[in-house]
């Protein structure tokens, strides 16, 4: 597969991240096919995407010509044979070996021999799930971050069975999606994660050893260590419940304490303060 080979890029799976890359992937010029198995989640996707190609109309950026060519460029399906034109697979679906696996198993009787299938896992083995699919040379891991048609990076992660063909076609992929790829070990939690995760964790143990209150957290790491956000105000925005997830991955897989989810965070997610998206988490939203 040569990039100039690539018409047509399907994802899998439209929630939040899946949403994001859709737009990126219709914005760098490709047809998208997008599958989901719920209705409701691609309708979503369809008015997310469009309120943020409205927002890059409002800031000039885009006009509303462009606009309108963007969306005639994706199709939505809750039939996963729609894939079956693409030549470059993003999968996005809920962060599980076992909801990944049946994915690919699906996949396996729809695609060409030479398609490549790149996962967007934050927390999972790309080797492991390279083995899961029939050409695990073609399987690369391809990480984006939220939001995605703000943020500039993607980690680019080969597994051991991956060619280095198909590692060069996915940074390529990444730079003509307007991102800045770089290329990591297949590791628990790549680069970022790997100095965010325990650094968020640190920052839920200072309060929950009452050193400082959310709020003084969270001011200290943008007014002294230069942060757009402090780490619990981060969390929130990503949500606590995918926090407690990915630590637990983390240390399951390193057995090093510095992931493992501190006890207030495991009992705001058994309470359902899970942040903005509930309307609560280490702040209050439901007013916003």
């Amino acid at each position: 597969m040569k990039f100039e080979d690539i018409k047509t890029v399907g994802v899998a799976g439209a929630g939040s991240m899946g949403s994001g890359i859709i737009q990126v992937a219709a914005q760098a010029g490709f047809q998208v096919r997008v599958f989901d198995l719920s209705e409701a989640m691609l309708q979503r996707a369809q008015k997310t995407i469009t309120t943020s190609l409205d927002r890059f109309v409002k800031k000039g950026t885009l006009t509303e010509e462009q606009k309108g060519e963007v969306l005639g460029r994706i199709s939505y399906s809750t039939d996963i044979s729609t894939l079956s034109a693409a030549q470059y697979i993003i999968e996005a679906v809920f962060e599980d070996v076992a909801v990944k696996k049946e994915l690919f198993k699906q996949l396996e009787p729809v695609l060409g021999a030479d398609v490549i299938i790149a996962s967007n896992t934050s927390s999972l083995s790309i080797t492991e799930m390279a083995s899961l699919v029939k050409c695990p040379e073609n399987f690369v891991g391809m990480h984006f971050f939220n939001p995605v048609p703000m943020m500039k990076l993607v980690e680019v992660i080969p597994a051991l069975q991956t060619r280095k063909e198909t590692t060069e076609l996915a940074l390529e992929m990444g730079r003509k999606f307007g991102k800045s790829p770089i290329t990591c070990k297949d590791t628990p939690g790549f680069v970022l994660n790997r100095l965010l995760v325990p650094y968020m964790m640190d920052a839920i143990r200072l309060l929950e050893d009452g050193v400082a209150s959310a709020e003084d957290i969270d001011t200290a790491m943008k007014l002294g260590a230069g942060m757009p956000m402090g780490p619990l105000e981060l969390q929130d925005f990503a949500g606590v419940d995918i926090g407690y997830y990915v630590g637990d991955i983390f240390f399951s897989y390193t057995k090093d304490a510095r992931f493992a989810p501190p006890t207030l965070l495991r009992n705001m997610v058994k309470a359902g303060h899970v942040g903005r998206k509930a309307g609560r988490g280490f702040y209050d939203y439901s007013e916003k």
